[in-house]
C-alpha cells in the first residue's frame, strides 16, 4: 500500500516545523515529507536543528500521529569546487545523523549541480556518493533522487542512468510529476518513463504542471529571450496538463507501493483545500 505524505511547504511560514504534523493530521495526512526550511534544512545550508529541535519533532510525531516519512533536502553535493563540494558533503553528514534520529529511513534528493558543466557535475557526484556510502549504510537509510529543471541532468533517461551507475540497492529513483514535461522535453511520455524506473521507484511527487514545449514553447514568456532559466509549476491536480489518468493506470499497472508526496507549491490562500482534494483523488486511485 502506498503512503501519502504532504509536503508542508506552504505552511512554513505560518508555523513551526513540529507545528505542520498537527496541520498535517488536520487535513487527513498520516504522514509528511519535509522540504527545505530554514529551521530545519535549507538549500546549500548546514543543518540547524538541534537537540531540542529533534525532541520537538519526535513528540510532535508521537503526539500528532503523523510520521516524518522522508527528508526531501537540497544540497550542492555536484558541485565542481571541491572546497564547496566538501563541505556539502558534511552537510549531508549531519542531515544523516538528524534522519537517525527522528526515524526517517528514506531521504529524496536531487543532483544538485549546473547544465553548463554536466560532465564535471556528474564526476563530482558520483565522489560525493562514495564518501557518503559508509553513512548512508551506517543508518540503514535509502536514498532516492530525481533530475530537476535547470540541474546538470533534466531527462528521466539520463537521471535513471546515474542511479543505474551507482549500482546500490539503497539508491532509488523519485519521478516527479510536476517535472514531467522537463523530464521528456515535452513529450509527456509519463507511462513510458514511470515504467521504465519501476524497479528503483520509490517515490513520487504529486503536483500538476504546464508543458513549457507546447505551442512552438510560447506557453510561458521569459525575458530577455533565450535566457538561462527553467519555469515550472507545481499546482493542484488539474490545473495544468499532466496526464493523470495515464500516471495513475501506469502506478497501478506497475504494483507502486512507494510514497506519494503531495507538493502543491505557491497557492498559500488555497493550501487547505487543494491538499484536502489531492489527498482525496490519490486515495480514490491507488486505493490508499
Amino acid at each position: 500500500m502506498v503512503s501519502i505524505a504532504l509536503d508542508p511547504n506552504m505552511y512554513y511560514r505560518s508555523m513551526s516545523t513540529a507545528e505542520t504534523l498537527f496541520k498535517a493530521r488536520a487535513l487527513g495526512f498520516d504522514y509528511v515529507e519535509l522540504s527545505p526550511n530554514a529551521e530545519f534544512h535549507f538549500w546549500h545550508r548546514y543543518p540547524k536543528a538541534d537537540d531540542e529541535f529533534v525532541a520537538g519533532l519526535n513528540r510532535a510525531q508521537k503526539d500528532s500521529g503523523v510520521k516524518v516519512v522522508t527528508l526531501n533536502p537540497v544540497f550542492n553535493w555536484s558541485s565542481p569546487d571541491e572546497r564547496e563540494r566538501t563541505a556539502q558533503v558534511r552537510n549531508w553528514r549531519r542531515l544523516l545523523e538528524l534522519a537517525d534520529q527522528l526515524d526517517v529511513r528514506e531521504i529524496t534528493s536531487e543532483f544538485s549541480g549546473n547544465p553548463n558543466t554536466p560532465q564535471e557535475c556528474e564526476q563530482a557526484w558520483y565522489r560525493s556518493i562514495e564518501e557518503l556510502t559508509p553513512h548512508f549504510e551506517r543508518y540503514g537509510i535509502r536514498l532516492n533522487m530525481e533530475a530537476h529543471p535547470y540541474d546538470f541532468v533534466e531527462l528521466h533517461d539520463d537521471a535513471y542512468g546515474l542511479i543505474r551507475g551507482v549500482n546500490k540497492p539503497w539508491v532509488g529513483y523519485e519521478y516527479c510529476c510536476p517535472h514531467t514535461f522537463h523530464l521528456s522535453d515535452g513529450a509527456g511520455d509519463v507511462a513510458r518513463m514511470i515504467t521504465s524506473a519501476a524497479p528503483k521507484l520509490r517515490e513520487v511527487h504529486v503536483a500538476d504542471s504546464l508543458n513549457h514545449r507546447a505551442f512552438d514553447g510560447n506557453r510561458y514568456i521569459v525575458n530577455p529571450p533565450g535566457v538561462d532559466a527553467r519555469i515550472h509549476q507545481h499546482c493542484e491536480i488539474g490545473q495544468g496538463e499532466v496526464p493523470w489518468d495515464e500516471v495513475f493506470t501506469t502506478l497501478r499497472a506497475i504494483g507502486f507501493d512507494g510514497i506519494l508526496s503531495v507538493c502543491i507549491f505557491g497557492w498559500h490562500d488555497r493550501a487547505d483545500a487543494a491538499n484536502q482534494r489531492v489527498l482525496a483523488r490519490l486515495k480514490e486511485e491507488l486505493d490508499a
